[in-house]
């Protein structure tokens, strides 16, 4: 059966807004609910346990700052928050932590609180969970293409790999996307090429 289990998961959380709608919320409060640390810590432990070496989920899209100001404030809101919570947890829980995505855009101190927990948690060796902020997938092309043209090197595969956010890092095998859109938006092409893929209705 183990051999059976992906050593990495992506999941694409979707939905969130629609579902603060339906209920006649607010639009930001499903973003608040499902990126709250009891809601996703319970998804880590089960990865956790069914031997699931890496979490890639996709918390902040390049595309996201064109939402309404407030709404992307929550949002970052909310992941401050889950990393204050996750700060205190990491070491009992044997999480590794990791940012994938662009750090010249993020607020200061977001950028900071990531910094410290990556430090703080690389030595352990329990599930790593790669929070996808600021990431796209053609902008994190982009930015490794020219990783390569500074170094003077010639783009072949492995220099492509090495020059990703996800270097060290195996591909994903298998691609969660919830809230009924059948598409991955640009996350991890290239990590994705032989990833399953399974679409759910169900909002994140």
């Amino acid at each position: 059966m183990k051999d059976k289990i992906p050593k990495h998961i992506a999941i694409i959380p979707d939905g969130n807004r629609r579902w603060s709608v339906e209920k006649g919320m607010l639009k930001t409060a499903g973003h608040v609910i499902a990126g709250a640390y009891e809601n996703l810590y319970p998804l880590f432990r089960e990865a956790r346990d069914l031997g699931v070496r890496y979490v890639s989920l996709w918390g902040f899209s390049t595309e996201n700052w064109k939402r309404e100001e407030k709404e992307v404030n929550e949002i970052l809101n909310v992941i401050s928050k889950g990393l204050d919570r996750l700060e205190k947890e990491f070491e009992k829980e044997n999480l590794c932590v990791k940012h994938i995505g662009r750090k010249d855009r993020l607020p200061k101190k977001l950028i900071e609180k990531l910094e410290k927990i990556e430090e703080a948690s690389k030595d352990c060796d329990g599930l790593t969970v790669l929070f996808c902020i600021d990431y796209g997938g053609r902008d994190e092309i982009i930015r490794s293409v020219n990783k390569i043209v500074k170094k003077g090197k010639a783009i072949g595969e492995k220099e492509f790999s090495d020059s990703l956010d996800t270097k060290g890092i195996p591909d994903v095998e298998l691609i969660i996307r919830t809230g009924g859109e059948k598409r991955l938006s640009g996350f991890m092409p290239f990590q994705s090429d032989y990833a399953e893929i399974y679409f759910l209705d169900k909002h994140f």
